[in-house]
């Protein structure tokens, strides 16, 4: 029952957020390729159920699950000793793992929950493998953004990253998700050298569990049980971050914003290099890098 070959056969990918929706699909289509995956789950129960799935789906036993609660540094230090001491080399990150919360909460770590979760754990796991991935060939890092960056026109709020003068859930959504292409725009620019890629994926608007589990109120619960039936199921989904992480003719290929299958531009707020030097610079003394 294992993938004895395919364009993924000797690869090991890494999924965030792997136990459900667009993770879960990833995580189905790359294994099937032949790689060897491992998601990661808050949740061990779901993770284990999500483990059986994938497996079962992709006709191969190559998957597993390790737990990493996004919503704690610690846990993701905890995360990256754990694989570090068992992989030396890791040939793709895929960041799928979201939040959006309708309250503004804060995290154990003292930040603003979206913010962390959504880039601020990110970042840090990124940044903390980055010896596994330039040990890799062809390396990559897969960003999951979305398309809702474009309302953050007026780009990130230096001042109030933590959103405590003023917090919305789509606000502070749709911000992380700004923060998600500017940071891959910097670590494009910054591992260049490393021969290490990193993308921004928009999947569009997918039947998942977003902002199901999140609390975002009844006029967004009544929003999105309303557009249920316009949204694209999980696989169409994930085909373009699938697409980032295993197209050979992708090789080198680094620093977009991709849609479809197929590189587009963000938004001018997006495409602010300046705001990505200082959203790395700044996250770096935020989760203690500096």
């Amino acid at each position: 029952m294992t993938v004895m070959g395919g364009p993924m056969a000797g690869r090991l990918a890494l999924i965030t957020g792997g136990n459900a929706g667009l993770g879960k699909e990833t995580a189905v289509a790359l294994a099937a390729m032949g790689a060897q995956v491992l998601i990661t789950a808050r949740d061990e129960t779901r993770g284990a159920d999500a483990v059986r799935e994938i497996r079962a789906r992709s006709a191969t036993e190559t998957v597993d699950v390790i737990s990493l609660d996004l919503a704690r540094l610690a846990s993701v230090h905890d995360f990256v000793a754990g694989f570090t001491a068992a992989h030396d080399r890791l040939h793709v990150l895929v960041n799928n793992a979201g939040v959006v919360l309708r309250r503004r909460c804060e995290t154990d770590d003292g930040y603003e929950m979206t913010f962390q979760v959504n880039h601020l754990a990110p970042f840090l796991l990124t940044v903390l493998l980055r010896e596994q991935l330039t040990a890799a060939d062809d390396a990559r890092v897969v960003n999951v953004a979305s398309v809702a960056h474009h309302v953050a026109r007026r780009g990130l709020d230096f001042d109030d990253l933590q959103g405590r003068r003023r917090y919305g859930a789509v606000d502070s959504y749709c911000k992380t998700k700004l923060a998600n292409i500017l940071f891959t725009r910097e670590l494009a620019r910054r591992w260049a050298a490393d021969e290490v890629t990193a993308n921004a994926v928009n999947p569009g608007y997918v039947a998942s569990r977003w902002g199901r589990d999140g609390d975002l109120g009844r006029v967004w619960s009544m929003f999105l049980v309303l557009g249920r039936p316009l949204a694209q199921p999980a696989a169409v989904g994930a085909r373009t971050q699938v697409y980032l992480a295993s197209a050979p003719e992708l090789a080198g290929v680094t620093g977009g914003y991709w849609t479809r299958s197929e590189q587009a531009t963000p938004s001018a707020a997006a495409r602010d290099d300046a705001a990505a030097a200082r959203l790395w610079d700044v996250s770096e003394a935020l989760v203690g890098l500096r």
